[in-house]
This record gives structure tokens, C-alpha cells and sequence, in this order.
């Protein structure tokens, strides 16, 4: 796991360190630059030894050190892609890097080379001989990449802040992204929080001919259902031995690296699935597997996780983070998470992490099952949602929503009420609208008065409205399967994983994400992930064999934290810093919030967290 930097055009030396100096956390093991003053361009990397330690330093040549590569991630395919490539002549200096597989990989199949990657990346291939500058990122987007494109300069890096360290990008935020961030939690790509930045989204590749300065981008790969029609419930007992070979081979081809490999522990089916296979590769004894547990027992589950460690005799740690913890970690994690999102899960994701690092430099997650298995509440929403749209009037929407208001506000996780109010927030708009609001921070109406400029539902959901309308597939299931899956998961859950861990240097491995295992779910009908109100089906009925029931059994909590009960602890004052200073608007929801009249947790932490953003020079809010 790495950090990369670099540019094409207007800037120098001084720009180049800076940038590469902001990674220091994705790479602490050292750095490599490269600079072709004539072509103008300018790589930094830094490094987190993973994989041949000695050997693997970057910027990594070919044989005849015209071709380049600066690259953060894992290719687990990597020894199958050098045998192929070996037989094909190309000559490997390294013992068995994964980098120099791209290097050559590129040199056979050009712009190709990501679709043959069983991995997680971002990388840059510098073509000296054609003058070329290619840049990839991952199917799922694990691994983040930002660019800028302007005037005289492409610039490029793994973090937002990184780039904002090249004195010719002006960074300012960008409202509509801040609109964006607001509506989903997170600001989806190719949008980024500075005018004039983007992310490259997950997929996708990125030329740029150097010569005429000409971008040109293309998705390699997006994730869309295609279920086999063929498929019977007589498949079922073929379908489970299958799911639990490539979960298996997924985990396996994780375990490759040269320094000591744990996993996240919580209690449930995901990442009990995942020990269960380790266990199957490697001594039970030696996993060590770690967990972040709460006070409040709604959202702990320490205590399942220490009995699925206990089942499988792992070398089991686990640590408490409370609200006096907590308020610590608000401006130490916030304040380095690059952007800003709306998932407080960011605070227990980074102790977490932390936690980890002090045992092991590399930690397996089961991030990814509740997209893949339909693992999410909203899935259990669909049936009365539908309902609700053919029977209730529009005219009573607003009245049930109403009604629904009253009711006092739950601090227990996953709440009848919290949940509810939530479901008739969405059944009010068309279909194509229920998942991201279900999952908002905030209404229109609330990001209207918060911002003070007028929003459109139409324009700030546009991507989940493109996403849903193009589907293939007609069922809700499917479609919502799909919005999971290319939203939530890719900018919200795995950018969350990997800004956390990154803080701390560990790389973390999300063994549902292997091509195999993915392929596998694109082609399965729902009825094997979501049964009669039964979610994760097939991935129960495989794992039955080596899960302890009672985890199979247990009623999912998600990764969240008490945060409707720590804010009304919090002072808004002291807990936003003197950044940015604070709306009228955010600081009298915030006192309604601690007076128990609303609940705007969601929204409250997500401006907290656009209060601490700590991108590089970035500073007032801008329209256009």
C-alpha cells in the first residue's frame, strides 16, 4: 500500500515534494521520485513495503527504462500474470513484486492491462517512447485517485490534500459537491470538494497524450447485474459448493504478503465468513483478529466477536471507544479525512485501525457482503414501500410524515422509530429516489436553508436517478442491489476503510471484492440473496458448514456508534474548531438536537465533518 503524486506541465521540484510529503501516512517505508524536466513530468511515490521488501522500490522500469509505473495497491494475480508474461519474453529484475507485473503487463496489452487485474489500484504509467501518461483505478474504486486538469497542468495523487500541495490548483470548494455531500454522506464520483479536481471514478482509465495535453477517459468495467434466468432452486446445493470456493480462493489469494496479516472481527456473517475460510488456509491460533467495541450495548458487538474468536481459538483483541474517547478523536480523525463524509463509523473504523497497526501491517475485511448479499435494511423497505406508493394518496403523505415526527426520539441503533421516519422521508418521492434518501443527511429543504441556495431533488440525486433508469433490470431488488453497490460501497464505505487505515499505515484487503466472487453475484438472481425477508440466503446456507449458527442467526447492527446520544454531549463550539465559522442554521439544529425537539444526527455530523475537511489550502465555499 502506497501513496502516489505527480504532474504534467506548470510546477517543479518544490511542488513534487510537497505532494509526496502529504502521503507520508500511505507510505512511511520510503519514496522514490522521477522527474523529465524536457517532457515536463513529475512522479512521487510513497511506499509501504507489503511485497518484496527489498526489491519492490518505485518508480519501477522496464528492461529498457522508457516505461514507468508509480502504483498503490495489490495485484493478487500477480504470480499467474508473470508466468503469462514471462512467456511472452519479458524479463522480471524484481524476485516477486506485483509492481513490475504492471509495468510489463502494460508493455503487452496497453490500455487493456486493468481488465486483467484480479486486484486493488491506482496506478501511473509513464509511456516516455509515446509520450503517454495512463492512469487506472480498481473495479471497485478501493483505491482513491484524484486529478486536475487546467490550463497548462494535469496534476494527479492519492489524496485530495496531496493535491492541493501544487501552488497552480486554487482550491476552492466547490458547492455543488458540498450540495452532493449533503444528500448522499458522501460526494460521489467523479466529483471531489475542490473546483477543478475530480476522482477518477472506479473502472475507469485515463490517458493523457503530453505532446497536445488531450484527457481522454473510458470505463473498462462497472459493476451491473446479469442474472442467469436458467438458475432453479435445483441449483441450490451446486450454487452453495460453488460460493464457498471462490469465498475461499478469495481469502487465500489475500493472504499473500511479507509482513504479519490479522482481520477485522465484528459478530456478524461477513467477516465471520472470511475467518472461516482463513482458518481453512493458515492455523486458527496464529490469526490475530481485533475488534472496537461500545458502552452502550445496542451497538456493541464485542461480545459476539470474542465468541466467533473464541469458536475458532484466534489470538483475539478487542478495545472500547466511549464518548470521552470519542470527543478526542473528533478533530484528530476529521481533521485528516481529506474529504468530508457523512458516516460517523469513520471514528471506530480509524481506532480500529490504529488498534490493529500496533500487531499487523495487513488486515482482511468483509466490506462489500451487504452489497453483494443484499445485506442492507432498505432491502427489507422495498415490498412496503411499493405498497405505500400504490395505495396512499400523495395527498397524505405529508400528514403520515407528520405523524411519524412525533414520536420520540430513540437513541438505540437501528430503532422502529429511527427507521421509520426515515422510510416515509423517502416513499414520498418516486422510486428512483427512495434508496439515497432513505440514506440522506439531509432533505433539499434542509440543505436549502443550511447553504442558502435553492436545490432541485432532480439535480442532486441526478447520478442514483441516471443509475436507476438505465438498469437493465426491472425489479427493485436489483436496482437497489446495483445503487449499493456502485455508490455506497465505492464512495462511502471503502473510501471510509481506506482514509482510516491509511491514517495509521495499514493496508486493509476486502476479500468480497475478488473478480471471481463478484462475477459469481453479478450472475445470481436475487431470490438467492434476499428469500421472503431473508437477507444474505445463499451466503447463510454456504457458510452453515463453518459459521457458529448464533452468528448466522443474529440480527445484523451494522458498524455504527451512538451518535444521536454523543451529540447532545457535544459542544458545537469547541467540537467545530474556528475554521470555518459555523451557520446560524447548524448551530440552532444543534440545539434542538441536544434538546431532544429533532434528530439531525446525520446532517450535524456531516457538517462537522465539512468544518474539519483539511484538504491542503482549501478555504471558502464557491458556486459554478
Amino acid at each position: 500500500m502506497c501513496g502516489i503524486a505527480g504532474f504534467v506541465g506548470r510546477g517543479g521540484r518544490t511542488d513534487l515534494s510537497a505532494m509526496t510529503e502529504a502521503l507520508v501516512h500511505r507510505g512511511p517505508d520510503g519514496e522514490g521520485i522521477f522527474i523529465d524536466d524536457k517532457a515536463g513530468v513529475f512522479l512521487g511515490h510513497r511506499r509501504l513495503a507489503i511485497l518484496d521488501i527489498a526489491g519492490g522500490a518505485q518508480p519501477m522500469w522496464n528492461e529498457e527504462g522508457n516505461v514507468c509505473v508509480i502504483f498503490n495497491g495489490e495485484i493478487y494475480n500477480h504470480v499467474e500474470l508473470r508466468r503469462e508474461l514471462e512467456r511472452k519474453g519479458h524479463r522480471f529484475r524484481s524476485d516477486h513484486s506485483d509492481t513490475e507485473v504492471l509495468v510489463h503487463g502494460y508493455e503487452e496489452w496497453g490500455e487493456a492491462l486493468p481488465e486483467r487485474l484480479n486486484a486493488m489500484f491506482a496506478f501511473a504509467i509513464y509511456d516516455a517512447p509515446r509520450r503517454r501518461l495512463f492512469l487506472a483505478r480498481d473495479r471497485f474504486g478501493e483505491k482513491p485517485l484524484y486529478y486536475a486538469q487546467l490550463p497548462g497542468l494535469f496534476a494527479f495523487a492519492s489524496e485530495l490534500s496531496a493535491l492541493c500541495q501544487h501552488r497552480g490548483i486554487p482550491c476552492d470548494i466547490e458547492l455543488q459537491s458540498v450540495q452532493k455531500l449533503f444528500a448522499y454522506g458522501y460526494i460521489p464520483a467523479p466529483r471531489a470538494l475542490v473546483r477543478n479536481t475530480r476522482k477518477l471514478p472506479a473502472g475507469h482509465h485515463l490517458l493523457i497524450d503530453i505532446a497536445s495535453g488531450e484527457i481522454r477517459t473510458k470505463a473498462y468495467w462497472r459493476f451491473r447485474l446479469n442474472s442467469d434466468s436458467t438458475l432453479s432452486d435445483r441449483d441450490e446445493p451446486r450454487l452453495v459448493d460453488e460460493l464457498t470456493h471462490l469465498l475461499s480462493e478469495a481469502v487465500r489469494r489475500r493472504t499473500i504478503s511479507d509482513v504479519p496479516l490479522g482481520i477485522f472481527l465484528s459478530g456478524g456473517i461477513d467477516s465471520g465468513s472470511v475467518l472461516s475460510q482463513l482458518a481453512r488456509h493458515v492455523p486458527a491460533s496464529t490469526i490475530k483478529s481485533f475488534t472496537i467495541g461500545f458502552t452502550e450495548p445496542s451497538f456493541d458487538e464485542a461480545p459476539q466477536a470474542r465468541e466467533l474468536a473464541a469458536a475458532f481459538r484466534t489470538d483475539h483483541k478487542e478495545q472500547q471507544l466511549d464518548l470521552d474517547r470519542a470527543r478526542d478523536l473528533i478533530p484528530q480523525v476529521l481533521g485528516r479525512l481529506d474529504e468530508p463524509l457523512g458516516d460517523a463509523s469513520i471514528l471506530p473504523t480509524y481506532l480500529l485501525s490504529s488498534f490493529t497497526r500496533r500487531f499487523v501491517t495487513v488486515a482482511l475485511s468483509g466490506d462489500g457482503g451487504d452489497e453483494l448479499f443484499a445485506g442492507y435494511d432498505p432491502f427489507k423497505a422495498l415490498t412496503p414501500a411499493r405498497l405505500y406508493a400504490r395505495l396512499v394518496p400523495s395527498g397524505l403523505h405529508k400528514g403520515f410524515k407528520r405523524l411519524a415526527d412525533c414520536l420520540p426520539i430513540s437513541m438505540h441503533n437501528m430503532s422502529f422509530e429511527f427507521k421509520l421516519k426515515r422510510a416515509l422521508a423517502g416513499m414520498s418521492y418516486p422510486a428512483a429516489l427512495w434508496n439515497p434518501i432513505w440514506m440522506a443527511p439531509a432533505s433539499s429543504i434542509d440543505i436549502e436553508a443550511l447553504l442558502e441556495t435553492k436545490v432541485h431533488p432532480e439535480e442532486l440525486y441526478e447520478e442514483a436517478i441516471a443509475l436507476w433508469n438505465s438498469s437493465t433490470n426491472s425489479d427493485d431488488v436489483d436496482r437497489t442491489l446495483e445503487f449499493f453497490t456502485n455508490f455506497y460501497l465505492q464512495d462511502n464505505i471503502l473510501a471510509k476503510v481506506d482514509r482510516a487505515a491509511m491514517m495509521v499505515s495499514l493496508e486493509t484487503r476486502a476479500v468480497f471484492l475478488d473478480n471471481d466472487l463478484v462475477d459469481f453475484c453479478r450472475k445470481l438472481p436475487h431470490r438467492f440473496k434476499f428469500r421472503r425477508g431473508e437477507r444474505k440466503y445463499l451466503l447463510k446456507k454456504a457458510m452453515a458448514r463453518f459459521v457458529p449458527q448464533t452468528t448466522l442467526a443474529r440480527r445484523k447492527k451494522g458498524f455504527g456508534i451512538p451518535l444521536a446520544r454523543w451529540l447532545k454531549s457535544l459542544d458545537l463550539t469547541a467540537e467545530s474548531g474556528s475554521r470555518r465559522t459555523s451557520s446560524a442554521i447548524a448551530r440552532r439544529w444543534w440545539q434542538e438536537q441536544r434538546n431532544g425537539q429533532v434528530d439531525r444526527r446525520l446532517a450535524l455530523w456531516t457538517w462537522l465533518s465539512l468544518q474539519h475537511c483539511s484538504s491542503g489550502r482549501m478555504h471558502e465555499i464557491r458556486g459554478g
